[in-house]
């Protein structure tokens, strides 16, 4: 989430990641956002839950037809040095969720002590669809952050999710970024991966992991229609790939010189998987 507002505290104010000049240190935000989707009964979705919290506003915009459709707004800049920030998601039974966000989210550096910490939490129930859209995550220089996603999917829920990352603004090395991703399906793992770049982590702009590159990401589908179609395993360019997974699901992931050329890799995979 790009800096919106400055976010306030008594005697500090924090926008683009610096503290006026008043001697003090910016305290660290704790905050979580909540959104619960539920079929209305009328072929639509409902959004009992539609709850922001410091740095996440939820807001619901225009969607597909039976589809509930969320925003998710930079109220602050965030994350920052010593934060930890939450967002819990759930698709009810039959429920169709789309989630997006409204710019890059944009990891910085901060006055507080310790990383900041960015966790995310997505439950989809039988019959429900989640397409979990955000725009690119920033690593930024100097700052650290370690972020988790954990989904919770029904035997008969669809997951679409993609995530990309964008190692440093234009001209700068990145900062710390430790990301870790989990799947369970049916209360069975179906991914579990973590990724580390930036400094400390080793060998993670080598040959074997970005060669040079600046830009990563995956799509990960979810679909029983996989059970009887399942995904062909190919290249979709010169550095993404398109792998079937056992759940049913299938994998793309890409790494690319920005984050233009990872988005038009990434919709490609979309296009392959239907």
């Amino acid at each position: 989430m790009t800096p919106a507002p400055e976010r306030e505290a008594p005697v500090t104010r924090r926008g683009s990641g610096t503290v006026a000049a008043t001697g003090t240190s910016t305290p660290a935000v704790r905050a979580t956002a909540r959104l619960v989707a539920e079929a209305d009964g009328r072929g639509g979705t409902a959004l009992p839950v539609l709850a922001g919290d410091g740095p996440l506003a939820l807001r619901r915009t225009r969607g597909a037809v039976g589809e509930a459709s969320v925003t998710v707004v930079g109220a602050m800049s965030a994350p920052l040095g010593g934060d930890r920030i939450a967002l819990e998601v759930t698709a009810g039974p039959d429920a169709r969720l789309r989630v997006g966000s409204a710019a890059a989210t944009i990891a910085l550096p901060g006055r507080a002590a310790g990383p900041a910490y960015y966790e995310i939490r997505l439950t989809v129930a039988d019959g429900a669809t989640l397409h979990w859209l955000p725009e690119p995550l920033i690593s930024a220089h100097g700052s650290e952050l370690l972020m988790t996603t954990r989904v919770e999917l029904a035997p008969t829920a669809r997951l679409v999710l993609r995530e990309e990352q964008i190692l440093g603004r234009t001209g700068e090395s990145p900062g710390r970024l430790i990301s870790r991703l989990t799947v369970r399906r049916a209360g069975r793992p179906l991914l579990d991966q973590e990724l580390a770049h930036g400094p400390g982590a080793p060998g993670w702009d080598g040959g074997a992991v970005l060669g040079g590159h600046r830009a990563v990401g995956q799509l990960l589908v979810v679909d029983p229609a996989y059970d009887s179609r399942p995904i062909t395993p190919r290249a979709l360019a010169e550095t993404a790939v398109l792998t079937p997974l056992t759940g049913p699901a299938a994998l793309a992931t890409a790494v690319a010189p920005d984050a233009l050329h990872l988005r038009r890799a990434l919709d490609a995979a979309a296009a392959a998987v239907g």
